[in-house]
């Protein structure tokens, strides 16, 4: 199934209707949907699409050859460099326009590091004053930005757009799912996130069933995926996912996950930037602080890696021997605390189309109190600001039904209390996202509340 992608598909089309040669990267994640997405994008348009495989240069070209020949109808195609064939290949079409897409071009990248300057040849000196419209596909971050799109690459500069293609957001889920219930929805996409090849597995059944039998058994193809993703990005996939359990297991601070993960400290922060990169790890700032601020930490950003590591990894002994039900049992126990966790995200992608303000930075924010001088960690679920118009919104997200909003709002209050941000001049408000409320309410103290729940998100997020 295809759903969204308006954004890309605008993109690649109106760079399409342009006159002349164009040179577009595209890189993501694996099972992100790049190539679905191009596909869908060349399916009525004049087209060669390769997809590249591991073999090396020779084979590689070997078998682009035989794509020439398809294309153009004609016997084999008897050159022996890429140069050659896409000069050849330009005599015969002339002026027309044509798509030319390169799949897991990472892969030529990754055996022959003479690639990117035989391409930086091709389009200086074969494409340029051409038609045609040369689409570069990827699946390694790291070779994608280093070999193509790094000032160091010889194609630096030559590309005339590029775009990272990201996972879907929740709102897509929808159009995935539209006969679920929206409860079941946040289910599906707590654990399995916005990965399209993920999405794409799950059948018609409930979402529990769909986790068990998808994740849990031995030999489906999502229990060996997040060995295999790490296995084909990395160079060192233990120590990665050394520190993925690491902050799994609630570190969140550089110490902390360096102590836990076994790695050293001067060490710690390359590792952390790579699953940055990918997708993997976020560093969050509270938005009261400064975007240099050292108040950070570090959190799982995907939630098929978050799910999996928080229930899957550390039963891992149990899931080999088939108790999977046993590790089932484990999860639904206690999955209404992870999923609230999702939640949140949930309700700032809300947030995000349903401003109540023009804020610039959304986030948690977290800080610390002092009881009979011992420190006591405290969050804060959504804080929005402007620091321009000095408003700030502070929210609470309750995976809940018949939520308490003024129990809710005591709390709230006394955490506002720490957070220091313009205290003598803002202008505060307040949410609370929850599954249902036992009574909503639109003020709190004389100050402002909104109130949302399940079907206020479903309605705005359906739009």
């Amino acid at each position: 199934m295809f759903v969204n992608r308006e954004r890309e598909l605008k993109f690649f089309n109106d760079k399409y209707r342009s006159k002349g040669f164009d040179f577009i990267v595209i890189y993501g994640r694996r099972r992100v949907g790049k190539t679905e997405l191009v596909k869908q994008f060349i399916k009525d348009k004049k087209n060669i699409y390769f997809l590249a495989d591991k073999r090396g240069t020779e084979f590689n070209i070997d078998r682009f050859k035989q794509k020439i020949s398809e294309f153009l109808d004609e016997p084999r195609v008897e050159l022996d460099t890429l140069e050659a064939v896409f000069s050849y290949l330009l005599k015969k079409i002339g002026d027309q326009r044509l798509i030319i897409c390169i799949d897991e071009f990472s892969y030529l990248i990754e055996k022959d590091d003479s690639i990117p300057s035989v391409f930086q040849l091709i389009i200086d000196e074969i494409l340029n004053k051409s038609n045609i419209m040369l689409i570069l596909l990827g699946s390694s971050v790291s070779l994608m930005e280093n070999g193509v799109l790094s000032s160091k690459s010889p194609l630096y500069g030559r590309r005339t757009g590029q775009f990272k293609i990201e996972p879907l957001s929740f709102s897509n889920i929808l159009e995935f799912f539209p006969n679920r219930e929206l409860s079941e929805n946040v289910l599906l996409y707590s654990v399995f996130g916005g990965i399209p090849f993920y999405l794409n597995k799950i059948d018609n059944g409930a979402a529990l069933d769909n986790i068990k039998s998808l994740i849990l058994k031995k030999g489906e193809i999502l229990y060996e995926e997040i060995d295999f993703l790490l296995k084909e990005e990395l160079r060192e996939p233990s120590t990665y996912k050394s520190i993925l359990e690491a902050i799994a297991s609630g570190c969140s601070k550089i110490g902390e996950i360096s102590n836990k993960a076994k790695v050293e400290t001067r060490d710690i922060d390359k590792y952390l930037k790579v699953l940055i990169n990918l997708g993997y790890v976020e560093k969050e700032i509270s938005p009261t602080e400064k975007e240099k601020s050292k108040k950070t930490i570090y959190r799982i950003k995907d939630n098929f890696f978050k799910f999996w590591f928080k229930f899957c990894s550390p039963k891992l002994s149990e899931l080999e021997i088939g108790r999977e039900g046993e590790v089932f049992s484990f999860i639904k126990n206690n999955l209404n605390s992870f999923v609230g966790i999702i939640f949140e995200e949930i309700c700032k992608e809300f947030l995000g189309k349903n401003r109540i303000f023009e804020y610039k930075k959304v986030g948690r924010w977290w800080g610390y109190k002092r009881i009979d001088n011992k420190r006591e960690e405290i969050e804060i679920d959504i804080c929005a600001v402007n620091e321009k118009t000095k408003e700030i919104l502070f929210g609470e997200c309750k995976w809940q039904d018949n939520v308490n909003v003024e129990s809710i709002m005591k709390d709230l209050r006394e955490k506002i209390e720490y957070v220091e941000w313009n205290n003598e001049k803002r202008k505060e408000s307040y949410a609370v996202f929850a599954k249902s409320f036992s009574k909503k309410i639109d003020e709190f103290e004389g100050k402002k509340i909104y109130c949302f729940d399940l079907k206020d998100i479903e309605k705005r997020l359906k739009i």
